[in-house]
């Protein structure tokens, strides 16, 4: 991800506050909503870097802009729009008591089904709603979309960086700013999160990757991004470095530079679940946002009885919903644990949807590493005889501040291996402060746990005092499966070193006659 400049986050806060000055202060209906203006921009400026590609190159080009276009219910086509009046460059020209009907009535549609009736993102689009309230509203926010897209120019000429990667970041960091806010940040797993699992279950080009509750596809999004960072590095000058961000992980900008093969074999190999239609919209467009022209998303409770892949892939990216419990009846046959708690079906659904040799790298409530009910152990059991467990990763309990403080932990396992060894890690700094603002400090020791984790060799089981080491399977059986890194841990305890009573006494007696001596001695003073 790129540093976006201070006055693109200036205009991205801008944005936001406009919206909410305008009546929609729900943040999930105020993202959609700018979502699809940010749509209706992007589907411009594409149609007129084609045309001008197309001018360069002398290919046949047609504009999705051009011809008619007719609303679902005109099935007799007796009243034509002119695509032209659809695209942007029109719309913003407009007044604005004439704009709000003009994008309600007849540009909303067309965006609905511009990417044709077979696609995930049509079909998801079917009962998506355009809640602009008021021509202010939308002329003011029209306004602010054209000066972001200014800046996103101006720095893409100035900096060098790719204009749809810099486009894309400015959609994240205005799902960023609404969670830093603390506004609705419950489905938002901290991007630094991500990207570490990104890095501890390093999945490559051809692989299967799925999240099967993506939320806004977070995880999906960064195994993207990994991947092309991995191809550029192999095909890298040696004169060419590629510096780590400040959450210390390189993640390079290369998005237009794929080749058509291996942009193909990457997004049909990404995959996305998730049980709430408008979190599936926001997927499909962040991932679009960031230059993955069809994301496969689609809306479906993994949990649930109509759910029924298994074994079908290779990568596992998630931070499923915890705390919560779904009706028994609607649980899936093939999940065995006798449980509704969604921490612990989650992780067997996890298991079930990965291939043999597959890995998965999954965020879960620290309760599920010690819990003593039988479906906790049973659970723990699972990962430990039918997969090789990997590893055991403590998080501080502040990584989901201002919206949750419950302490939490990354697993990261294969199925189908076998688990000799478990390596364990504590972290304590992420980079970020543990209150409720999450300001940046210093001394993150995320570099060193990706850096301890490759560098990991189970002939050298570590030293319990430190940080990390590795737990033998047969401990792990003799404790009950138990996975808390305190279990395991050898804390340092500083020998007190106390003096005899006799010469305590003495000192007191000692102070004692000093205190009585002063007393004495202001007596004096005052007569």
């Amino acid at each position: 991800m790129l540093q976006l400049n201070p006055r693109l986050k200036a205009l991205i806060g801008k944005l936001w506050n406009r919206f909410w000055a305008g009546g929609i202060s729900n943040p999930l209906a105020a993202i959609e909503q700018i979502t699809y203006l940010l749509f209706m921009k992007q589907l411009d400026e594409l149609d007129l870097k084609r045309e001008n590609d197309a001018k360069f190159t002398g290919d046949t080009f047609t504009s999705r802009f051009s011809g008619n276009f007719f609303l679902p219910y005109d099935t007799a086509k007796k009243n034509p729009i002119d695509k032209a009046t659809l695209r942007w460059s029109y719309i913003k020209e407009m007044k604005a008591e004439l704009m709000l009907t003009h994008v309600q009535q007849n540009v909303f549609p067309f965006i609905k089904d511009f990417t044709g009736d077979s696609s995930a993102f049509t079909r998801h689009m079917t009962n998506a709603v355009f809640l602009i309230p008021s021509a202010n509203l939308l002329q003011g926010a029209i306004a602010i979309i054209e000066e972001i897209f200014i800046e996103i120019e101006r720095d893409a000429r100035e900096e060098g960086h790719l204009f749809q990667d810099i486009q894309g970041d400015v959609y994240e960091m205005l799902l960023n700013e609404i969670s830093s806010a603390g506004k609705n940040g419950q489905f938002r797993t901290p991007r630094h999160i991500i990207k570490l699992i990104s890095e501890l279950v390093n999945p490559q080009l051809g692989h299967r990757v799925c999240d099967p509750a993506c939320g806004t596809a977070g995880f999906l999004l960064d195994a993207y991004q990994y991947i092309i960072t991995q191809l550029a590095r192999r095909n890298a000058n040696n004169n060419q470095t590629f510096m780590p961000d400040e959450d210390g992980f390189v993640r390079s900008s290369i998005t237009g530079l794929l080749t058509q093969d291996n942009k193909e074999i990457l997004e049909q190999n990404l995959h996305g679940y998730d049980f709430d239609a408008t979190m599936v919209r926001l997927a499909l467009m962040n991932l679009m946002m960031h230059g993955i022209d069809n994301p496969h998303v689609d809306y479906k409770d993994t949990l649930s009885k109509g759910f029924t892949e298994e074994g079908e892939y290779d990568i596992i990216m998630a931070n499923p919903p915890f705390t919560g419990s779904i009706d028994k009846g609607d649980i899936n046959e093939s999940l065995q644990l006798n449980t509704t708690k969604t921490e612990l079906l989650f992780t067997e659904r996890i298991f079930t949807l990965l291939r043999t040799g597959g890995t998965a790298g999954i965020i879960i409530p620290q309760g599920v590493l010690f819990g003593s009910g039988g479906a906790f152990v049973e659970a723990r059991k699972k990962l430990v005889e039918e997969a090789e467990l990997k590893a055991v990763i403590s998080l501080p309990s502040g990584v989901f501040k201002p919206y949750a403080g419950v302490a939490t932990a990354i697993l990261v396992f294969t199925r189908g291996g076998k688990t000799e060894h478990t390596w364990f890690y504590q972290l304590e700094n992420d980079g970020l402060s543990l209150d409720d603002k999450r300001q940046r400090i210093a001394g993150s020791e995320l570099p060193d746990l990706v850096t301890q984790w490759k560098a990991r060799d189970p002939e050298k089981p570590g030293d319990r005092k430190a940080k990390y080491f590795f737990v033998p399977a047969q401990e792990l059986r003799d404790k009950q499966y138990d996975l808390s890194f305190n279990r395991y841990h050898k804390a340092e305890h500083d020998e007190a070193v106390y003096e005899e009573p006799k010469v305590i006494l003495k000192k007191l007696k000692i102070l004692e006659d000093k205190i009585q001596h002063g007393i004495a001695e202001l007596q004096r003073i005052l007569g």
